[in-house]
């Protein structure tokens, strides 16, 4: 059977699916839930304020359904999926992708922009996975996606709380993988690095910055951004989630974007390497 250089056949292409996409009142969720709309599938968009996605319901009419969700609330985003389910009849596909940066150094932290870091980031998508998976059991199939960051799998300074948020929502989407891969759902763990869209600029939530002790690293990491070829472009993130949500075989994990894909390569070969130098350490410290 042919297939594209996606390893996608043409009947896997043209199947429509029903997408249920969290965070979709801009970015990347926005982006995706249209181009989505726009090749045939149904989309549950949900988004705090679904004034947003009126232009997408002008457009595409029954084939969207806008949901006022606030992914914190988990009793809402119960109600929600089960609303979601009864309108489709099914959720084929979940895009996780509801969630907002902090910046700032971790000691300037405070105790309540902290747990609202870990409320939506990591929280919201425990409630999310929570709901959607009864639905995906009872149908034996289903594919949640959610959006991790590559800082989920290395650090940035003046990310600290962030960094965590993703570290935390890693291991929760790979566990949900390992326990229920023998039901037909799988997991994919999108991670990007920065990209153009608003999650650095009015969807940010800053620390204050008081301490100029730290003044060095926020100057370091004013000049990384800077750079216009630190931030990937949004519109070519469409194809690749496209394919993926087409593929029978989704891999566990994506980067998007060159900066993620050099830095966590150099990052795992380094913690590979020091893994092999301290092998005889480790062994002894079992024991046995």
């Amino acid at each position: 059977m042919d297939k594209d250089n996606f390893g996608l056949t043409k009947k896997e292409k043209t199947m429509s699916k029903i997408i249920f996409i969290t965070g979709a009142s801009k970015g990347f969720g926005k982006l995706w839930a249209e181009a989505l709309l726009k090749r045939g599938d149904k989309v549950a968009a949900s988004a705090r304020n679904i004034d947003a996605l009126q232009d997408l319901k002008e457009k595409y009419g029954d084939s969207i359904l806008p949901v006022k969700l606030d992914v914190n609330n988990r009793t809402e985003v119960f109600e929600v999926v089960e609303k979601v389910e009864k309108h489709f009849g099914r959720i084929d596909v979940l895009i996780n992708n509801a969630g907002f940066g902090l910046f700032g150094t971790t000691e300037e932290t405070t105790e309540q922009q902290a747990r609202d870091q870990m409320e939506t980031n990591f929280f919201g998508s425990l409630w999310v996975a929570q709901a959607i998976l009864p639905v995906m059991r009872k149908q034996r199939s289903g594919h949640i996606i959610q959006i991790s960051s590559f800082l989920g799998l290395t650090t940035l300074p003046l990310l600290g709380l962030y960094n965590a948020s993703k570290f935390a929502v890693e291991g929760l989407i790979e566990t949900i993988g390992s326990e229920t891969a023998h039901l037909g759902i799988k997991t994919t763990l999108i991670e990007p690095n920065g990209f153009a869209t608003d999650w650095a600029g009015a969807s940010a939530v800053q620390t204050s910055s008081d301490i100029t002790d730290y003044n060095p690293v926020r100057e370091a990491f004013a000049e990384t951004g800077d750079n216009p070829d630190t931030w990937g472009k949004p519109e070519s993130t469409v194809v690749p989630v496209l394919n993926l949500i087409d593929n029978q075989n989704p891999p566990q994990r994506l980067l998007f974007g060159k900066i993620a894909y050099h830095v966590v390569n150099e990052v795992y070969n380094k913690r590979l390497n020091d893994i092999q130098n301290w092998k005889e350490v480790s062994i002894a410290a079992h024991g046995h």
